[in-house]
């Protein structure tokens, strides 16, 4: 797996996660992006070693964002903590959406949580769904959307993947854009 890294800084960078591989092992000896990216790292000559400052689900591709040492991820986790960052997402769902726009605010164990969606395009049998997610719950975007009757498409954990008509290998779910301000520069960031 070749590693794409689309962002980088002194204290930061983030890869293009390519789906059904997992951030960091679940089991020992299992192939994940954060091995993968510190290989890379050591074959380009760096001399730190780069930690996720959050995970997608194995099936999910899109940016992910590591910190260059274990002194930054902690400063990066604590802007995900505080939710300090804004993460966009586009999905694939089945169906089609009666509303345009909306929001979903199931809590998820209890707790609350918000997602925000827009309608970008509405095809035969799915809709392209651009989502902002307000909260960090696991699985939230999974969870939200087959609440409301329209799962993921792919989706195995919140429903059957042989109810769907239209065929996915994965989950249709793609982290599209992460935006904060870096505690390290107080720059804003977009990648």
């Amino acid at each position: 797996m070749s590693i794409d890294i689309i962002y980088e800084d002194n204290y930061l960078l983030a890869v293009n996660k390519s789906p059904n591989i997992p951030v960091t092992p679940n089991n020992p000896g299992d192939k994940n992006l954060t091995d993968r990216l510190n290989a890379f790292l050591a074959d380009r000559g760096d001399i730190y070693k780069a930690h996720p400052c959050h995970r997608l689900d194995r099936e999910t591709s899109g940016v992910t964002l590591f910190a260059k040492g274990k002194k930054a991820q902690k400063a990066m986790m604590a802007v995900f903590e505080r939710h300090e960052i804004q993460k966009f997402y586009i999905a694939l769902v089945r169906g089609s959406l009666a509303k345009a726009d909306g929001d979903i605010m199931t809590p998820i164990n209890g707790k609350t949580a918000h997602t925000e969606y827009h309608v970008i395009a509405q095809r035969e049998g799915y809709a392209i769904v651009h989502i902002r997610l307000h909260t960090g719950r696991t699985n939230q975007i999974r969870i939200h959307f087959a609440s409301i009757g329209h799962p993921l498409l792919g989706e195995t954990k919140f429903a059957y993947r042989r109810d769907f008509n239209i065929k996915f290998r994965r989950t249709a779910l793609h982290c599209e854009t992460l935006e904060f301000r870096s505690p390290f520069t107080m720059q804003d960031v977009i990648i």
